[in-house]
């Protein structure tokens, strides 16, 4: 009986080890690799945001374009990496505050909190506002300055999770999102130009 039962016991270690070895190959909580994908999945949502409302301000049809563009990558992305969260067991939302993952990188560069902003280069309330006032024209530059400046923080977010992780998979998702993002912002500046507004 009693070496049954050490049987067991020595059974149920090994399992619980064997848990544990497995567990600790899969990202933590507070990590960079969960940071990131909570955090550029709350970005990218503004930026779908701000797309939807300028198609419904303009029928300028290359923005009308770039919109649904930035809509359809950026859905199929937050998809991505809400199935990342859900892969690793982990909370969709981190209950001590976005960004804390972000901490030291260079290019971080926190709005101060006076601008509503939460993370960088997003668009504050007042901002969405305005673009939702806004039609023709004056909504088109509004929207590809806001834009701009959202790529310009979410490539510094990609930047920063590749300082960080070894994971292929979201090395792979932010590289793709630097490369495509960078593209974008040198598109809008030239849209800009062409609507006789300055490069943002």
């Amino acid at each position: 009986m009693t070496v049954a039962i050490a049987a067991l016991v020595l059974l149920a270690a090994a399992a619980l080890l064997g848990t544990a070895a497995w567990r600790s190959g899969e990202p933590a909580a507070d990590g960079p690799e969960a940071g990131f994908a909570r955090d550029m999945g709350a970005h990218h949502a503004q930026a779908v945001e701000m797309s939807f409302i300028v198609r419904d301000r303009t029928s300028d049809p290359a923005v009308r374009l770039l919109a649904y563009d930035i809509i359809n990558t950026q859905s199929a992305q937050i998809g991505m990496m809400t199935a990342w969260l859900d892969q690793w067991g982990l909370p969709k939302t981190d209950p001590a505050g976005p960004m804390r993952w972000m901490s030291g990188h260079a290019g971080m560069a926190m709005p101060a909190p006076a601008t509503g902003a939460k993370m960088p280069g997003m668009a504050t309330d007042a901002q969405l506002a305005e673009l939702r006032k806004a039609s023709g024209k004056s909504a088109e530059v509004l929207y590809l300055r806001l834009m701009t400046a959202h790529h310009r923080g979410g490539v510094d977010m990609a930047r920063a999770v590749l300082e960080r992780t070894g994971r292929d998979q979201v090395r792979r998702l932010a590289r793709t999102m630097v490369s495509g993002q960078l593209s974008e912002i040198a598109q809008m500046n030239a849209m800009l130009r062409e609507r006789g507004a300055p490069a943002a």
